[in-house]
């Protein structure tokens, strides 16, 4: 996390924890002359438009008087969608069972990005169930060559 998120999340979180809103991630980009400000929220059941405008509202006053970035912005506030990604220990824990897409630092089996139903979680590795070839197979990743996961839509 870049050390502007670190301090829009430090800004952001205590209104997004009155609203009952899990922070799932920040992003701070430059897309052609704009900057965008990207934060996605969850919430037990999910979250709509009218909980999206909401946080909105009460982010965009907590920025506007902390006014920790200098340049112009636009402010988007969504739901993390149906891919979202797996940052804490809690949400891979949450995601047992699940469809995921786990891209690595090094490869396993000849392969940096694995995708299939996570099976467990430890303190050191998880175990992921993906489809090689025309078989399941069970692949133990170690939890410390994880450079990504998301949670996916398998068809």
């Amino acid at each position: 996390m870049s050390k502007i998120t670190e301090q829009i999340e430090e800004i952001i979180q205590p209104v997004l924890d009155d609203l009952n809103f899990e922070l799932v991630e920040i992003e701070f980009t430059k897309e052609g002359k704009d900057h965008f400000l990207r934060i996605s929220i969850d919430k037990e059941g999910g979250v709509d438009l009218n909980d999206c405008t909401l946080a909105s509202e009460k982010i965009s006053e907590v920025m506007d008087e902390e006014d920790p970035i200098e340049q112009m912005y636009y402010l988007d506030v969504a739901s993390p969608g149906a891919e979202r990604p797996i940052k804490t220990d809690k949400a891979l824990h949450d995601a047992v069972e699940q469809p995921v897409f786990v891209s690595l630092y090094a490869s396993i089996d000849g392969s940096k990005e694995w995708l299939g139903v996570l099976q467990s979680v430890t303190d050191d590795h998880i175990v992921i169930k993906a489809q090689v070839k025309e078989k399941k197979k069970e692949v133990e990743i170690p939890r410390n060559k994880i450079a990504k996961a998301r949670h996916a839509v398998l068809i």
